[in-house]
């Protein structure tokens, strides 16, 4: 059984406790490997470390900063198939959609703040021949990223790789559910010849491993991704101490169809936007509002699709939803179901545990499901439950849809289908959703923000807006 090491200045080392926790295979709920369970003490030595190399790696050349992360971003396409098959074992997701998506993902990201940090430019401003002033970034120091399990090394890379490009160090821990490509990818750092102490990644428990970099002095960034509880936690720790932080968090995102819209286009997208990756997307609609005219087609049709879904063995090319993170998320998932039914909804289809036979048979698989006729204040139309439900309910007017889209304490993202180019354009101002999409459904620009508003997260990802998270802007004043 593989034992999974900490990569701390440079090596990769047990946890100073000498304790380890198990590491399960959702799709086949049985212990495959184990992880550290570190605390204070290996964050600290973490921290000591990140500390001793942020002088050099921040003077280093910005070209040859570039051309380290540029090699890692390398190796993660020479390693594909391999970090594709760890983070499907991991996290239980289809090997298609890793190989398709989050792996190559993961590569994009770190060519793309490698190049971006070269492209920064700073901004001067001239008083009228008195004085000139000119605005500088300087790397903030060391970072503490905290990555979720649901995109493991996609989302590890969107938090290390912009603080890296921009200058910092880092301390950082992926989720204990999902740790085995953040191992991966710490031995592909090293083959890249990244210098000691500039990334360490600590795995181990929130309470333990997370809570300790959020207290840590040294750490003066923290950048979190995961569940709104959590980050509240995060903020009111981090808050007295005057760290930087972005938190993206929670989302209960609200899929709007008009009837103007293309159906087609709109029925195969929001089957993904629903289902993909088991709906353990922050950005899945899992709300989808359907103009009342349309609404017993589009539910009809919308059902007959989702029951054509293949739920099963995620190393199976066929399969389209393999198994929920955990044991205990898929109970959290059930009982959401359970919850629906009394408040008073209907299971169009799916709603139950899946048994899929052979290596698989006690797997945590969930059939996809659809609940029709709840009230839009109702708790499974409030709560984020992060699985493969979905709601479908009517509207009649837009100032209606609008009121219902904008109902949930979040507001990470939202997406609108209608022909109708000036009511798209009203939707997108008036929705209370940091990303809005039209016609369409994980459309990402690298370049542009990314995150929510209200219980969704503060802070924004992405571009430009991660390189200044993870910068200081300084002004100089010079009288001519």
């Amino acid at each position: 059984m593989e034992q999974i090491s900490n990569y701390v200045n440079g090596q990769l080392v047990a946890p100073i406790s000498g304790s380890y926790l198990e590491n399960i295979n959702p799709a086949e709920g049985k212990v495959y490997s184990l992880l550290p369970d570190s605390d204070e003490r290996d964050v600290e030595t973490a921290a000591v470390a990140a500390q001793s190399a942020f002088q050099s790696w921040s003077q280093m050349p910005l070209a040859k900063r570039a051309s380290i992360l540029l090699k890692i971003a390398d190796l993660i396409d020479r390693d594909l198939e391999l970090l594709a098959f760890s983070e499907s074992v991991d996290q239980g997701k289809p090997m298609k959609l890793a190989e398709s998506v989050d792996i190559p993902r993961a590569s994009a990201n770190m060519r793309f703040f490698a190049t971006a940090s070269m492209h920064m430019a700073a901004e001067s401003h001239l008083m009228e021949g008195e004085a000139i002033n000119y605005t500088t970034r300087t790397p903030i120091g060391v970072a503490g990223c905290i990555s979720p399990w649901n995109l493991p090394l996609y989302l590890f890379t969107w938090k290390i790789a912009p603080a890296l490009a921009s200058g910092c160090t880092v301390v950082a821990k992926p989720s204990e559910l999902t740790p085995m490509t953040a191992f991966l990818f710490s031995k592909l750092c090293m083959e890249a010849g990244l210098p000691a102490g500039v990334l360490n990644i600590v795995h181990g428990l929130g309470k333990k491993v997370g809570q300790a970099i959020v207290e840590h002095p040294v750490i003066s960034a923290i950048s979190f991704t995961g569940g709104t509880v959590t980050g509240k936690t995060i903020a009111a720790t981090a808050a007295p101490m005057f760290k930087k932080l972005s938190l993206e968090l929670g989302g209960k995102n609200p899929n709007i169809i008009f009837a103007d819209c293309d159906l087609e286009e709109a029925l195969s997208t929001s089957i993904n936007s629903s289902f993909s990756n088991q709906g353990e997307i922050c950005l899945c609609g899992s709300r989808i509002l359907v103009e009342r005219s349309l609404y017993d087609r589009f539910v009809s049709d919308f059902v007959k699709r989702t029951k054509d879904l293949a739920v099963g063995d995620p190393l199976d090319e066929t399969t389209r939803l393999g198994a929920l993170v955990s044991e205990g998320h898929m109970q959290k998932v059930l009982s959401y179901i359970e919850l629906a039914k009394q408040e008073g909804g209907t299971i169009a289809c799916g709603g139950e545990r899946v048994k899929v036979e052979g290596r698989c048979a006690s797997g945590y698989f969930v059939a996809p499901t659809v609940i029709t006729g709840l009230p839009q204040n109702c708790r499974t139309n409030q709560e984020e439950i992060f699985g493969p439900v979905v709601t479908i309910m009517p509207f009649d007017a837009e100032e209606e849809v609008i009121a219902f889209a904008n109902s949930t304490a979040y507001g990470l993202s939202a997406t609108v289908w209608t022909n109708n180019l000036k009511r798209a354009h009203r939707l997108a101002h008036q929705l209370k959703s940091g990303i809005i999409w039209i016609n369409c459904w994980l459309l990402r620009d690298l370049r542009t923000p990314f995150g929510g508003m209200k219980q969704s997260g503060v802070g924004r990802e992405g571009g430009w807006e991660a390189m200044r998270f993870f910068t200081e802007a300084k002004n100089v004043c010079v009288k001519l």
